[in-house]
């Protein structure tokens, strides 16, 4: 048995069943060398601690059953200093290439592609190229109606962001999207810094064209590695958060890669994987109470 004091972290998700004392003990009981529990938020999220191996296994049957999500993790290393996030069906709700085809009358096709990219199916710069190819002639100001009335933020990203950022961390946006949704975003959500695709505008027009070099999943792993040298960090002071194929080199260079309702085979790769609770599970994985958010 491992001497290394590991974390389980439960929680549930904020419009499911709350997360019991049942729950708790019977997690408890599956876990190898369990010591102690504490709640971060009553009914929300709790810490279980324990030092045997392969917690994750042993609580993954429960935690479908009981449609809660449980990050296992060495305790030493939970606080992280970085977050790295990617932006689309991520910290927002919204494909923006899709919202943006959508008005270009091709959102069905493009959908389709950017799902299959997602999924690691096709390769993704050719993808993109092709589907940013079908918006030529769309007026600029499509952007800002997007913006406006399609994107929405995913629950429990400001938060996220905010609580980072007054617990002395840095929080960057990293992603295969683009610059005009990145900026607007990073501001939303208050994020240090963000990297995206550029689209080329001419005359107040899309003109079909992406500008080179395309940030894809190489791009999304650089990243995470440049910022963490600039900041002096060691990789398991880092945190990496996304949903598809292009994520899947960020989140395994992480301290903790976090599958955010990913495709399944970036659920399946990813240190953690959230399918019921909101993004607000990263600041529970890492030790934070509820009670401690910095909310709006």
């Amino acid at each position: 048995m491992s001497s290394v004091p590991y974390v389980a972290t439960l929680v549930a998700g904020p419009q499911k069943a709350a997360l019991s004392d049942g729950v708790i003990a019977r997690a408890a009981q599956a876990l190898p060398g369990f010591t102690r529990s504490r709640w971060l938020q009553r009914g929300v999220a709790a810490d279980l601690f324990f030092s045997g191996e392969n917690g994750r296994a042993a609580l993954q049957p429960l935690a479908d059953e009981a449609r809660i999500d449980a990050i296992v993790q060495p305790v030493a290393t939970r606080a992280k200093r970085l977050l790295v996030a990617d932006m689309d069906s991520t910290l927002i709700g919204q494909e923006c290439l899709d919202e943006l085809a959508n008005f270009a009358g091709v959102g069905a096709y493009v959908a389709a592609v950017t799902e299959r990219a997602m999924r690691g199916e096709i390769a993704f710069e050719p993808a993109l190229r092709e589907r940013v190819a079908l918006l030529a002639g769309l007026p600029e100001s499509v952007i800002d109606e997007v913006l406006a009335t399609r994107i929405v933020l995913t629950p429990g990203a400001r938060i996220l962001v905010r609580t980072m950022r007054a617990r002395g961390g840095y929080v960057a946006i990293v992603s295969g999207g683009f610059q005009q949704f990145t900026g607007a975003i990073a501001q939303r959500l208050d994020a240090n810094e963000h990297r995206a695709n550029r689209l080329i505008i001419a005359g107040g027009k899309i003109t079909g064209k992406v500008a080179d070099p395309i940030l894809g999943a190489d791009a999304k792993l650089q990243a995470l590695r440049e910022i963490s040298a600039r900041l002096g960090l060691q990789p398991a002071e880092t945190m990496a958060v996304g949903d598809g194929a292009n994520d899947l080199a960020m989140l395994g260079a992480a301290g903790l890669g976090v599958a955010y309702r990913a495709k399944p085979a970036v659920a399946a790769k990813a240190d953690a994987r959230i399918e019921h609770s909101d993004l607000t599970a990263l600041l529970f994985a890492q030790g934070v109470s509820g009670e401690d958010f910095v909310r709006d």
